[in-house]
């Protein structure tokens, strides 16, 4: 039987934490610690639920059933499943997560130098996704290509910026905006939806368990095992990143306090400690993290679609990373306020499908409490996208007065209740027979 020896396992986790650091990981932290200010701390434990407790946690249910989204959607029969399974794969793929990987590392590394124009974004682009496709059509060799080279240059280029925010902090810890003052871990709760981490766990699930094969490890046991230590690796790993980037904005108060976004804050902080230098590690840092990230998202989709569809995996991430390329150069603006609603609508269906992923062993019948609470929370959840996407005018006003509704979490309730019903009818009703 065949086992990771510690090195190789090592390194699995090192792929995992770089292919879930990407563009979001790392600008999204800086702004909601500058905003949370003297509620950092509280904030960015809400933070910490979305943006690693529960891609954890995906991680682990996905490992359970062996690795791949089709198994965890079971329950909700084979129509459903795939359409969820679509949803997700083209979200965190080619219409806004991978995009905004070559957009968001142009901004961050490559625009302080070049400028903004649309012939640098398009050159770097086309060299990014270049670089992607070359790493990408040696899926087998994921681990040695980013686990082992790419992921430990990252990771000292995070450790001096890390260092740098912790023990070189710009000021004082600053003052709450008002959006944090209330409720400061919801809003750090809700902010950790824009990492896009549980969706991206759903994708990268395969990925990790597909890289152990590759290693020559048939044991299902052992695949599951090992999965749940690289996802506990990558959780370490990202924790220690977002609390040190939370501190670094929360401490850039002075600095920048007119920034608009994470990237303002980052790039303030960094010329501020280390000039053009900084700057240049900065670029290295974000260039390297998207690139990462861009690689384990594609092959994923390529994994999937080529599963799904009567096509190739090569011609999938060959067209994948040309309509990347594409999206990405509309300008990174323009990708936020169309994936806002969009995470707003899918995140409730990753919530809810892990947690009952994870419960399966409570139902005498999975599919008899997954697929109510499944469809009341796509509606409730659609609800809260259109809200988002600035149609709440649209939406009848009963909507409005569910507890939570204005923060985006207006499905919550439903779906406990719907569960509650669900769970109990579940008990009433007799076992399904085995087939």
């Amino acid at each position: 039987m065949t086992r990771l020896k510690g090195f190789d396992l090592v390194a699995l986790g090192f792929m995992t934490f770089a292919l879930f650091l990407g563009a979001g990981n790392i600008i999204f932290p800086p702004s909601a610690g500058l905003a949370a200010g003297e509620h950092i701390w509280q904030a960015a434990a809400g933070f910490l639920l979305t943006g690693v407790g529960l891609p954890l946690l995906t991680v682990v249910a996905l490992a359970r059933v062996g690795g791949g989204m089709d198994r965890l959607t079971a329950p909700l029969g084979r129509f459903a499943g795939t359409l969820l399974a679509i949803a997700v794969y083209l979200a965190i793929g080619p219409l806004f997560a991978t995009p905004r990987t070559a957009v968001v590392s142009f901004e961050m590394g490559i625009a302080p130098f070049t400028g903004d124009s649309g012939t640098p974004l398009l050159i770097y682009t086309l060299l990014f996704f270049a670089a992607v496709l070359v790493l990408v059509l040696n899926p087998g060799r994921l681990v040695e290509n980013v686990g082992k080279i790419i992921t430990p240059v990252l990771l000292l280029s995070l450790i001096l910026l890390g260092g740098a925010a912790l023990f070189l902090p710009a000021g004082e810890i600053g003052v709450s905006a008002e959006s944090y003052r209330s409720a400061p871990m919801l809003k750090g709760f809700l902010e950790g939806y824009l990492t896009m981490d549980t969706l991206g766990a759903l994708v990268f699930g395969i990925v990790i368990a597909t890289a152990i094969r590759d290693h020559g490890v048939t044991d299902a046991a052992l695949v599951t095992r090992y999965s749940m230590i690289a996802g506990v690796i990558a959780a370490v790993g990202l924790s220690a990143v977002y609390l040190a980037l939370f501190y670094l904005g929360a401490t850039s108060q002075g600095i920048a306090a007119d920034a608009q976004n994470g990237v303002q804050v980052l790039t303030t902080y960094v010329q501020h400690t280390f000039g053009t230098t900084g700057s240049l590690l900065l670029a290295a840092v974000i260039t390297l993290a998207c690139l990462t990230t861009a690689v384990g998202l594609t092959a994923a989709c390529g994994e999937f679609f080529s599963n799904l569809l009567p096509v190739s995996y090569r011609s999938v991430v060959i067209t994948f990373s040309l309509f990347s390329l594409l999206v990405a150069n509309q300008g990174l603006t323009q990708l936020i306020s169309v994936s806002v609603p969009v995470l707003v609508g899918l995140y409730p269906l990753a919530i809810v499908l892990v947690a009952l992923s994870l419960a399966d062993r409570l139902w005498r019948s999975p599919a008899r409490v997954m697929m109510p609470v499944m469809a009341v929370t796509l509606v409730f959840g659609f609800v809260d996208g259109m809200a988002a996407a600035g149609f709440g005018d649209a939406v009848p006003a009963f909507f409005g007065e569910l507890p939570l509704a204005g923060q985006s979490m207006g499905w919550l309730l439903p779906a406990l209740i719907t569960l509650m019903l669900a769970a109990a009818a579940d008990r009433l009703l007799a076992a399904p027979a085995r087939a």
